[in-house]
Parts: structure tokens; C-alpha cells; sequence
């Protein structure tokens, strides 16, 4: 008599390589030895100099922006992840968009431009002020409410963490 063993159900559904990313992703953060304080500066920094155009250096001013502020700085550097090459047009179409309106500068609009030097020239100093003022301003709000909402998030998770650990 041949014995057939019935098909188990695995234990756990195969999770797909971004939530193992983002699982681990959770699991540093809540290791991290620092205060949440000191966690939610590092982000603060973080996000704030992903808003600008610094290709390449927004990593390097925000370890350098952290470590003056006493924030975390590898949180600090994971944090200029918001600005990617997924998310940079829309990003700094926004932070174009709210520098032109502050600077109440109507005079500057791409889409009449017909891309000459002298054109360049004339609109570069103004597109630069208008992004850089809006680069400043989303990125100091964006900042705040990221270290607003980072303090108790981080005090709620490891607290939860520990209620976890204590349980028998």
C-alpha cells in the first residue's frame, strides 16, 4: 500500500522583494541606538536637502548638516532618498512652481522660451531664485512635519517593541 502524503499550505505567502526591503528598512530603524529625538533630526536634515537640486551632494550636506545638529546620520542619508529619479520632475516642477509664485514673478515662464543664449542667460539667475526659494520652503515645511511625525512614531514603535519583548 503506497502512502500519499497530503500537500501542505506553505506557512507563510512568498512576500515580494520590496516589502522584504522595506521590512528590513523597519527592523534599522527601530535598532538604531540614538534618541528618537536624535533619529528624527537625522530624517528632518535628510528630507530637507533631498528637496534640492544638488545632485550628488544632498547626501554629503546632509551628513555634514547632521553631525552639526547632532542628528542621526545614517538616517540623515537615507532620508535624501525622497528626491530620486523617479520623483525629481515632479518635485522641482512644485518647488519651481511655489519660488515663482512667492517671488510673484510672472515674467518667468518656460514655455514661451526660445531656448537661446541670450534667453538662458536672462531667465537662468531668476529660474535659479525662484527654484531655490522653493527648494527652501517645501523642503523647511517637509522637514518640520517630518520631525513632528517621527518623534512620537519612534517613541510608539519602540514602546510597542518592548511590550512585545516582555510578553512571556
Amino acid at each position: 500500500m503506497i502512502k500519499t502524503i497530503p500537500k501542505q499550505p506553505e506557512d507563510r505567502p512568498r512576500r515580494r522583494w520590496w516589502f522584504k526591503q522595506i521590512h528590513y528598512y523597519y527592523y534599522r530603524l527601530l535598532r538604531l541606538r540614538d534618541t528618537p529625538e536624535a533619529i528624527a533630526r537625522g530624517a528632518a536634515v535628510g528630507v530637507f536637502w533631498g528637496f534640492f537640486p544638488f545632485f550628488g551632494l544632498q547626501t554629503l550636506l546632509a551628513v555634514l548638516v547632521a553631525t552639526l545638529v547632532r542628528g542621526n546620520r545614517w538616517v540623515a542619508m537615507v532620508a535624501t532618498w525622497v528626491s530620486n529619479p523617479l520623483t525629481y520632475v515632479p518635485i522641482y516642477a512644485f518647488n519651481f512652481h511655489i519660488g515663482r509664485t512667492l517671488l510673484r514673478a510672472k515674467d518667468i515662464d518656460l514655455t514661451d522660451v526660445d531656448w537661446t543664449s541670450s534667453d538662458l542667460f536672462y531667465l537662468g539667475g531668476k529660474f535659479a531664485l525662484a527654484l531655490g526659494l522653493g527648494c527652501f520652503v517645501v523642503g523647511s515645511i517637509v522637514a518640520i512635519a517630518t520631525y513632528s511625525l517621527t518623534v512620537p512614531a519612534l517613541y510608539r514603535l519602540r514602546r510597542l517593541r518592548h511590550h512585545r519583548r516582555s510578553r512571556p
